[in-house]
C-alpha cells in the first residue's frame, strides 16, 4: 500500500496527517476486502487550491472540503472482480499496485467543519478522507439509496477505527 502525500497547507495538526491517512487508507481498502496492493495520493491544501482545481477539473468555481478523482473505473462499487479486465492501465507498471486516484483535502475546511460540527479535527480529517476513498472505489451519493449506503459504510468504517463523534 501506498500513499504518496503532499502537504501544500502547512498548517501543522494535532495528529499525524500521513500516519492517519495510511491507518484510514488500510481500514477502507479492508472494509471493501480490496484484492490489491494500492497507491493513492493525498494532497492537503488551502480553500484557495481547492476552488482553482474544482473550478479546472469541475468546472464549479467554489470551495470544496474534499476532491475525489477516481483512477479505476468500477462497473459496481467496491466490486475489484471486473478491474484487471476493464483497468489494465491503471495498475503502477513498477510496483503493480492498483491506483486508485487522487485526493485532495482543504485542510482550512478541515479545521472549520470540525470546529462547527463540534468535533475533533482526527474526527474531521478521516470523515474526509474515508469519504473520498469511497469515491475511489466506485461509490457515490447522488441518488439517496446510494447515499444512504455511502454514510453507512462511512460510519461503520470510522467506528471500526475507534473514531467517533
Amino acid at each position: 500500500m501506498t500513499l504518496l502525500y503532499e502537504d501544500e497547507y502547512g498548517k501543522e495538526f494535532p495528529f499525524p496527517v500521513e500516519t492517519l491517512a495510511k491507518e484510514v487508507m488500510l481500514q477502507c481498502l479492508d472494509y471493501e476486502q480490496c484484492p490489491y496492493e494500492t497507491e493513492v495520493s493525498l494532497l492537503l491544501t488551502t480553500n484557495e487550491r481547492i476552488r482553482i482545481i474544482n473550478k479546472e477539473y469541475r468546472k464549479i468555481d467554489s470551495i470544496t472540503d474534499v476532491l475525489s478523482f477516481p483512477t479505476a473505473e468500477f462497473k459496481r462499487a467496491g466490486d475489484f472482480s471486473e478491474i484487471e479486465k476493464s483497468s489494465m492501465d491503471c495498475f503502477n507498471p513498477e510496483t503493480g499496485e492498483l491506483i486508485l486516484g487522487d485526493i485532495v483535502i482543504s485542510g482550512e475546511k478541515v479545521w472549520e467543519q470540525a470546529k462547527s460540527f463540534e468535533h475533533s479535527l482526527k474526527r474531521e480529517f478521516a470523515f474526509l478522507f474515508t469519504h473520498s476513498m469511497l469515491h475511489l472505489m466506485g461509490y457515490d451519493h447522488i441518488e439517496m439509496k446510494e447515499e444512504k449506503n455511502m454514510v453507512s459504510k462511512q460510519a461503520e468504517i470510522l467506528k471500526q477505527l475507534g473514531i467517533t463523534r
